[in-house]
């Protein structure tokens, strides 16, 4: 498998990302190291998560994930194998991207991950209630002291990250290498109008999120009937049961079909033939699951899948 860069950071990945919003949510302790170990053995490497995940399961305060994926990390001889992606800004203990917030949220993060640097520190959504050159600059003082290898920005607009990059380069300040939006084959517009233009001309890698739109592209909810098979993820899914949904689920079928895949294969093999996307994010909750994903890397599209897939969508 062909590594990508992330942005001009110098850190390069294998072209898919394991989504950690599921550890000590869907999956306990000893199932999502599992998960991880799968992953790891499927030569793939980088790991995302975020300071807040998973605060919305009843019982839970937020910091689940990042402990278990410490916990994983400190078992020995993993470190050096992964790339380790979290965030700030979002977790309702650790709010907003103030210097001071920053400068906390990545000791705390650094303690549950049990690392001494994370290599990408992404701000979770924009806070524009602070001046863009304070929350970089805090940034850049956390790559000065080594605890942070590069940065990232999550759930910006268009003209937020523009600007971001526009204060970066001002000031010399550490730019924002990566993006992760919202990005899929039922999900679009929003991306493809107002940040693609942006992420190639400054070339920052794209970090996907709902991939596989709550589950939906796999294939697996097709019906009103079929949402009853995730109380977690059918509600969201539920929403792209309509025409529009229908068609790209009837193409990833045909191209699936064509290279004895799996919708979610095709899906994201989509995505990963997007310019600028480094590597869409999917979660998994079994061994299985890893290992059907992980066979998305090796998937190649034709320019026929590519047109069939973008035409329907």
């Amino acid at each position: 498998m062909s590594r990508r860069e992330l942005g001009r950071s110098g850190i390069a990945v294998q072209a898919l990302a394991l989504g950690g919003n599921v550890f000590g949510w869907s999956l306990d302790t000893a199932k999502s190291f599992a998960v991880l170990d799968a992953f790891v053995d499927a030569g793939l490497d980088l790991i995302d998560t975020a300071d807040g995940y998973s605060q919305w399961v009843p019982g839970n305060r937020g910091g689940e994930s990042e402990t278990i994926i410490g916990d994983w990390l400190a078992q020995g001889g993993r470190r050096d194998k992964v790339v380790i992606a979290t965030k700030v800004g979002k977790w309702s203990q650790r709010k907003g991207l103030t210097p001071a917030n920053i400068q906390a949220a990545v000791e705390d993060s650094l303690k549950r991950l049990r690392i001494e640097r994370i290599d990408l520190y992404q701000a979770h959504a924009d806070d524009p209630t602070v001046p863009l050159a304070d929350t970089l600059g805090a940034f850049a003082r956390l790559i000065e002291q080594g605890k942070v290898r590069a940065i990232g920005a999550s759930n910006y607009s268009g003209p937020r990250l523009a600007e971001a990059l526009a204060v970066s380069a001002k000031h010399g300040l550490p730019r924002y290498e990566t993006l992760q939006p919202e990005y899929n084959l039922v999900e679009r517009e929003a991306y493809e109008t107002e940040l693609a233009p942006i992420v190639g001309r400054e070339q920052i890698g794209v970090i996907s999120y709902y991939s596989l739109a709550s589950g939906f592209l796999t294939g697996k909810y097709r019906s009103e009937a079929d949402l009853v098979k995730s109380a977690a993820r059918g509600g969201a899914a539920g929403k792209y049961l309509n025409g529009h949904g229908l068609r790209v689920l009837a193409a990833l079928d045909e191209v699936a079909h064509r290279h004895d895949a799996t919708p979610a294969q095709v899906a994201l093999a989509w995505l990963m033939a997007r310019p600028g996307v480094s590597a869409p994010i999917a979660s998994a909750t079994t061994v299985e699951q890893v290992e059907e994903l992980a066979q998305a890397t090796k998937l190649k599209l034709s320019t026929s899948d590519i047109e069939v897939l973008s035409g329907a969508s």
